[in-house]
């Protein structure tokens, strides 16, 4: 066991002033960067495994272990490298920096622990449903609703702490880096609270409250803004506290960083339907979504720019410093991934980069150099000071530094370049004025190559991060932890005299107007959205012919939900001429009223299946499911052989069918009693057909009967309106 000590205290130069003492909690940061640690290394090794995955599609199975496939593991990912990676890391930083900036501890050390210990169980828990397929279907809000509750019960907890620490700080004003956090709680409390609206019919299963159009919207307006104020906005505060701590310099600009907190917060929070242009979200939502998109690349830039300019005067220690190489390039990663976004938003670049391999590259610019770099940065920083000891290795470090920016590199360029070949080859049309390439698969293999080399980048960023992990096990051997870290400060003047100040500082002393300015302004613009899209029902017309699944098809929809089937296709025929030649009618927003939750997708690995329905027969479909290279040579969809075998749980049939009636779905009264009935005669017409046309044996009641019938309803009842 390591042996606590306790630094030397300095006496404050300036006489007649009256010191409280106290010590810093660095046991709790310790927890965090350990966690940060473990879990970064588990999340982007399962990226890695999926990376490959699209290379080598049978890698999903080993003796048919379905919770080992791609649809299933890509949730974990997302959520392991968001949630228990990130996550992990903002608690760190926020936890150092907190008590430093209020000049006292945290508020309390149980509520610490107890933050730390339930956040890691709620991790524990989304490692333990999501690849049993335990989902809720909407991207970076898979987790079911108990656990939903439980994030909400731990942000909670970190609330009343941080804003315990804050109003018992000695410090009077508060630092830029502490608007941002406030910011981000607030914010955050709000997009999980309403997009986690979700109606629980059994305690792994609930159904959203939202259906289709709106569905879309509150999970863009969430999905874009967890990345704005889970992993921009905290990690901007930490820019704000450990890049003038590294670089020994004060930040660039006061009133910049005001124009770019109060800018970004409130500009951020509309941008979210530019995930949904062409689709059939109304036409003024899309709009509006671009226009604030656009915008928000002035109050990114300014940010960008007063973190840069920060060091300016330190270049020379840039050279050599490890720790500064990393959050540089974490700054300028920030800048590219904030220019390009607005640039994605643009309807004719958006109509280029949209469902193709270019968001992915897009993202992980973000993720890698953004979040990780700065992550790994605040670390080699962090660590030394607690352990009061030198870094083991700097070369290891400047080793890790090169190799990790090598492996960002050969990852994101692939991507570009397979999303500008996937939007060529999907658009592309013969003199003739046939499409050049009506075989979707035709464009899956042509990027092959680049989905290797995206492997081979993403392996060299995870080979960069073991060394981090070695050289911080090193590092905390050589040295002695300091739990309680003594320091002293003067007593916060409650009736200081402020005459004549700037008037942003009457703000950054009451963190409680601050918090109520931030929902104001983040409220406005979901308001703005939301409001006319749920209260105005011509919005979403209903068509007559759209009829609510049957009950075989509902249970077949939640196995594809299950499956994460939509993390490779999507359901939304947009109004292109490539599209509508190769997939057919453009989508109406009509025709998802009955959609719990929406299915529109945001990647093509595979084609759109909104038209599905009808153009193959069922044995396709079962030949398809069994063994996806035996029907389309060539494929890189894995093999889904378990539904053969696995039964339809017809026990939750019923209460399937209540909850749809409670979602406004016009099922009869009564009908979950003879639903099972409807299921079973379905059932049986299919598993006759399959015999019918390939000698296929099954039963009634096998999940993939469900999932033909789901698929093969896919859009027909538009075109049984058109027919009529």
């Amino acid at each position: 066991m390591l042996k606590d000590v306790k630094p030397s205290v300095q006496t404050s130069s300036s006489p007649g002033v009256n010191l409280e003492h106290f010590s810093y909690d660095n046991e709790i940061v310790r927890k965090f960067a350990i966690a940060t640690s473990i879990w970064g290394l588990i999340g982007m090794l399962v990226g890695l495994i999926i990376a490959f995955q699209l290379v080598l599609p049978d890698l999903a199975l080993w003796d048919g272990i379905n919770f080992l496939s791609f649809g299933r593991l890509r949730p974990l990912h997302t959520n392991g490298a968001i949630f228990a990676f990130v996550g992990n890391g903002i608690y760190m930083g926020v936890y150092y920096s907190l008590q430093r900036l209020c000049k006292t501890r945290m508020f309390s050390d149980a509520l610490s622990n107890l933050h730390f210990w339930l956040w890691q169980l709620v991790i524990l828990a989304a490692v333990a449903t999501l690849p049993l397929g335990i989902t809720t279907g909407k991207e970076y809000a898979e987790l079911e609703w108990p656990i939903d509750i439980a994030i909400a019960v731990v942000w909670i907890i970190f609330g009343i702490n941080m804003f315990g620490t804050i109003l018992k700080r000695r410090e009077q004003h508060l630092y830029v880096a502490i608007w941002f956090y406030i910011a981000t709680w607030v914010t955050v409390t709000v997009l999980h609270v309403v997009n986690s609206m979700e109606l629980p019919i059994s305690f792994f299963k609930s159904y959203s409250l939202y259906a289709g159009v709106q569905d879309a919207l509150v999970q863009w307006w969430y999905g874009h803004n967890a990345v704005a104020f889970f992993l921009t906005t905290p990690y901007l505060g930490l820019m704000y506290y450990f890049i003038p701590k590294a670089a020994n310099r004060p930040v660039y600009s006061y009133r910049l960083s005001i124009i770019h907190f109060w800018a970004l917060i409130f500009i951020y929070i509309w941008a979210g339907p530019h995930h949904l242009l062409y689709t059939s979200l109304p036409d003024w939502a899309q709009s509006l979504g671009t226009v604030f998109s656009v915008m928000l690349i002035f109050p990114s830039w300014g940010g960008m720019l007063n973190g840069l300019l920060t060091l300016r005067g330190a270049w020379d220690k840039v050279r050599t410093d490890p720790v500064l190489k990393f959050m540089v390039v974490a700054i300028t990663a920030y800048g590219m991934a904030t220019f390009e976004g607005p640039m994605l938003s643009f309807k004719n670049v958006n109509a280029i980069s949209h469902y193709t391999d270019w968001t992915i590259g897009h993202v992980h610019v973000g993720t890698l150099g953004w979040n990780g770099f700065l992550t790994f940065g605040i670390l080699y920083w962090l660590l030394p000071r607690m352990w009061n000891t030198k870094l083991h290795s700097t070369s290891l470090a400047n080793a890790h530094f090169w190799i990790g920016t090598l492996g960002i590199i050969i990852y994101a360029l692939p991507m570009y370049f397979a999303g500008f070949t996937q939007s060529l080859m999907w658009k592309e049309f013969l003199p003739d004025g046939r499409l050049a390439y009506p075989n979707f698969l035709e464009t899956v293999t042509q990027i092959i190559p680049m989905y290797w080399l995206r492997a081979i980048g993403g392996t060299l960023y995870l080979v960069g991060v073991v060394m981090m992990l070695w050289n911080f096990i090193k590092t905390t051997a050589s040295g002695t932890f300091m739990k309680n870290e003594e320091a002293q400060a003067p007593a916060r003047e409650k009736h200081a005299n402020h005459t004549g100040e700037y008037w942003h500082r009457w703000i950054e002393r009451r963190p409680v107007q601050m918090l109520v300015y931030s929902l104001i302004l983040i409220l406005i613009g979901g308001l703005v959205e939301m409001v006319p899209t749920f209260m105005v029902s011509s919005n979403v017309p209903k068509i007559e012919s759209v009829k609510p699944y049957t009950p075989l098809e509902l249970h077949g929809r939640d196995i594809y939900v299950r499956e994460g089937c939509y993390t490779c296709h999507s359901q939304m025929v947009r109004p292109f001429r490539s599209e509508t030649e190769r997939y057919g009618e453009y989508s109406k927003s009509g025709e998802f009223i009955y959609d719990h939750p929406f299915q529109w997708g945001s990647k093509r690995t595979g084609p759109d299946l909104h038209r599905l329905g009808g153009k193959y027969s069922d044995s396709w479909h079962y030949n398809h499911m069994i063994e996806p290279r035996a029907v389309s040579a060539g494929s890189i969809m894995p093999a889904y052989d378990w539904l053969a075998t696995a039964k339809i749980d017809t026990s939750m049939t019923g209460a399937k069918i209540r909850a749809m009636q409670l979602l406004g779905v016009p099922y009869e009264e009564g009908y979950d009693a003879q639903a099972n009935q409807d299921l079973w005669q379905q059932g049986t017409e299919i598993a006759e057909r399959l015999k019918e046309q390939d000698d296929i044996d099954v039963a009634q009641d096998d999940e993939i009967v469900a999932m033909i019938a789901y698929l093969q309803r896919l859009g027909t009842d538009i075109k049984q309106a058109e027919t009529k």
